[in-house]
């Protein structure tokens, strides 16, 4: 995590771009992404799509994050983000955090610090996404509601101490 500007910041690796109906994940033994599948239905990723580096979330995969972006990353690629928010929801896992983040480095996101700076579609679009996602794969998910930037940064904070530990452990 660094420090930036007005606000903290974290680096963002990118698996999946906006728009793309294909699911990347990043294959640790490979050091690279592989593709799990191709959404069945005429439903694409509504932002980029990735995880913030040397993090174990809740459900044993690093911590999820959507970063909001004009345009689409590349994957594999490394972004500096500003959480600005987190999606609350549960799948057959448990529950499943995203994180909502924006670029640091695209002044058109110069103002956006909260979730009240962005239109409220952008929230429902997210929502409808996972919602029909998850049921697209016999996942029963609940969307349970949406949290600021300070529940956001207590879920990368709870995501990199887990991760520590279960460092810690292996050695």
């Amino acid at each position: 995590m660094t420090v930036r500007g007005k606000g903290r910041t974290v680096d963002v690796v990118i698996e999946i771009p906006r728009g793309s109906r294909s699911k990347y994940e990043f294959d640790e033994k490979l050091g690279r992404l592989r593709m799990k599948r191709v959404l069945s239905l005429s439903v694409v990723y509504p932002t980029d799509y990735g995880f913030v580096p040397d993090t174990l979330a809740t459900d044993g995969d690093p911590l999820d994050v959507l970063l909001l972006a004009y345009e689409p990353a590349v994957p594999g690629s490394v972004q500096l983000a500003r959480p600005i928010g987190v999606l609350d929801m549960t799948d057959h896992k448990g529950p499943d955090a995203k994180v909502l983040m924006v670029p640091a480095r695209d002044a058109r996101f110069d103002g956006v610090w909260r979730l009240g700076d962005l239109a409220e579609h952008w929230k429902l679009e997210i929502s409808a996404f996972f919602n029909t996602y998850k049921m697209l794969d016999g996942d029963n998910p609940e969307i349970k509601g949406w949290r600021g930037p300070a529940a956001a940064w207590k879920e990368i904070q709870s995501a990199q101490r887990a991760f520590k530990t279960k460092t810690k452990k292996r050695r």
